[in-house]
């Protein structure tokens, strides 16, 4: 006599897909659209005020321009955001604000880092840095791709390239 566990997983499996989304839809909770915006645009706020207060940090201690702060303050920040995945808050921020902390340079750096800290058993080659380049090779391979479309478009309208 099959338990209520076989049954429930059987009754499942025999399932049309269009049901299991309506009994799924029956059961998920209620999403606050305006609340999960505003946590988003705030958190994601925050991490650009934290950015811009670094970089006005390397601006008056180390005398630096606007253009020199910038690569120091990236560097800064996905140094933060390792640590912080490192020890699990980030993931946890990320849970509360959602798409707030998907500022590109800080989640860019949280989703390499969680790639690497899930497979490092699996090695340093196959697990540590397979893991890590699914996701930053895509992502270099778009930049790359739209950075030349763009650098075309700029040359054939005659824009930038004045120095």
């Amino acid at each position: 006599m099959p338990d209520s566990k076989q049954k429930s997983e059987s009754k499942l499996n025999s399932m049309s897909p269009e049901e299991y989304k309506s009994i799924a839809k029956k059961h998920e909770p209620p999403s606050n659209i305006l609340k999960n915006c505003l946590k988003a645009f705030l958190v994601g706020g925050l991490i650009c005020v934290i950015g811009q207060g670094i970089q006005q940090f390397f601006m008056s201690v180390f005398h630096m321009n606007t253009k020199e702060a910038s690569n120091p303050t990236v560097a800064v920040l996905i140094l933060i955001s390792v640590i912080l995945t490192s020890f699990g808050v980030y993931d946890k921020i990320a849970q509360w604000a959602g798409a707030g902390t998907a500022v590109p340079v800080t989640g860019f750096a949280n989703s390499m880092c969680s790639a690497a800290l899930e497979h490092r058993a699996e090695g340093l080659v196959l697990g540590v840095g397979a893991s890590m380049f699914k996701l930053a090779g895509s992502v270099i391979v778009f930049g790359t791709v739209a950075a030349f479309i763009i650098g075309i478009i700029y040359a054939l309208l005659g824009i930038g390239g004045g120095h």
